[in-house]
């Protein structure tokens, strides 16, 4: 590796604010004079997945946000997200949900100025909130849980997922091994055959709830009113898929908060997962209440994996600095490749697994 790359790799996810801060304010004005509006540009910031985002109010409508790709990456996650929300507002199966989704005005993803305008939502992200008042932490997810099972049940069935998993896996591993080189060779490409194994065996054969899935389910990503624990929104559809496994946004929420009140990196609790061989009580008991627990101490680690999985693929897809940034690779990737590979021995072979269910999920499988 070259010096600039060992020097990119130490380099931080985003750039500090106060040295692109003039840099984005111009930019910012520059893509609101292309809008025609007299608006004012307001809190231009950089997204870790190369977004230059904006809110934009003209004193008269309601006021709006610019979100503008700054690489190929982002524009692409740009256009998933505006065909998902397009599909979501359109299904009359979500009926009053549909509030919660943001409203495409504009979308402007060809030329020199790319750019995406979406009606502003009302509230504080949920991230944001928690910092402020820790205690909230079980009402807001409770609450995030709940509105997003109804999403699920409204757009899914249960099914035998057998024929799925591989898709849901395969594509996500293949991003591992073509964005981070530890993970084409050695043991990152033998942890990666490890976490397939361990996904696929375990998952082939239950019956699950397949529905439209947000993908990246995290409190930053929800919108809460001013009452605590009240929804108004729930952002950022870049990686929603309309037969994705459903139970995936509850485990990604309720991870990323352990991560988030932790203080600690996303691929930390999901390494500790792996080494205890199941979730942490509290977090068992509201993914139980949101009903999105598969049966067995097994299965949580597998969901887990498989939730860890979207996670940062997710990330390798939207931005090229993930892949470059040793630390994040360190903390995220490796740390979670090497305790699988740890406890290898623990996953038991497919048929095995299959045959130690419960009676009741056996009896799911045949009907």
């Amino acid at each position: 590796m070259t010096f600039t790359g060992e020097l990119r790799g130490l380099l931080p996810l985003r750039p500090a604010p106060v040295l692109t801060r003039p840099v984005d304010a111009l930019a910012a004005r520059r893509l609101t004079d292309s809008l025609g509006t007299r608006g004012e540009p307001r809190r231009p910031r950089r997204t870790f997945s190369d977004l230059l985002v904006f809110r934009l109010d003209d004193g008269d409508a309601q006021a709006s946000v610019v979100k503008h790709p700054r690489s190929a990456r982002a524009a692409a996650s740009l256009a998933h997200e505006c065909e998902a929300v397009r599909r979501l507002a359109a299904d009359e199966r979500l009926g009053g949900w549909r509030r919660l989704l943001p409203v495409v005005e504009e979308r402007r993803l060809e030329g020199p100025m790319p750019l995406v305008v979406e009606t502003c939502l009302p509230g504080v992200e949920a991230d944001v909130l928690l910092r402020r008042s820790p205690e909230l932490a079980r009402r807001v997810t409770e609450s995030a849980l709940a509105a997003i099972r109804e999403l699920h049940t409204v757009t899914g069935r249960i099914e035998d997922v057998t024929a799925r998993v591989a898709g849901w896996v395969e594509p996500r591993l293949a991003v591992l091994a073509e964005e981070v080189p530890w993970c084409r060779r050695g043991a990152g490409a033998e942890a990666l055959s490890v976490v397939r194994a361990r996904v696929e065996g375990e998952l082939a054969g239950r019956r699950l709830l397949v529905a439209w899935t947000h993908g990246d389910f995290h409190p930053g990503n929800v919108l809460l009113a001013q009452r605590p624990g009240t929804l108004s929104g729930v952002i950022d559809w870049a990686g929603a898929v309309p037969e994705g496994p459903a139970l995936l946004d509850c485990h990604t929420f309720v991870l990323t908060m352990r991560h988030q009140l932790a203080g600690r990196e996303f691929g930390g609790v999901v390494a500790d997962v792996v080494r205890r061989a199941r979730l942490m009580p509290e977090d068992r008991r509201l993914l139980a209440g949101a009903r999105a627990l598969p049966s067995g101490p097994r299965a949580e680690t597998a969901v887990t994996l498989l939730t860890w999985l979207w996670h940062v693929a997710g990330n390798l897809e939207k931005s090229a600095r993930y892949a470059r940034s040793h630390r994040w690779v360190a903390d995220n990737v490796v740390a979670v490749l090497g305790e699988v590979l740890a406890h290898e021995g623990d996953a038991p072979a497919p048929e095995a697994a299959r045959s130690a269910r419960s009676p009741g999920e056996r009896r799911e499988r045949t009907r």
